[in-house]
């Protein structure tokens, strides 16, 4: 993985972490990072880990 795509994976994974306790939906999310929902749900569900 290049450093751009480590990048951007950190980044989605820290904007999870600060909307998961706003309640938002995985879709919602999704929209926001422009990726789908499954990814968007794993990143709230590894979010929800830390």
């Amino acid at each position: 993985m290049g450093v751009v795509e480590r990048i951007a994976t950190r980044v989605g994974r820290e904007a999870a972490g600060a909307v998961r306790d706003d309640g938002m939906s995985a879709e919602v999310v999704a929209a926001a990072l422009a990726t789908t929902r499954s990814k968007a749900l794993v990143m709230l569900l590894t979010a929800q880990d830390r």
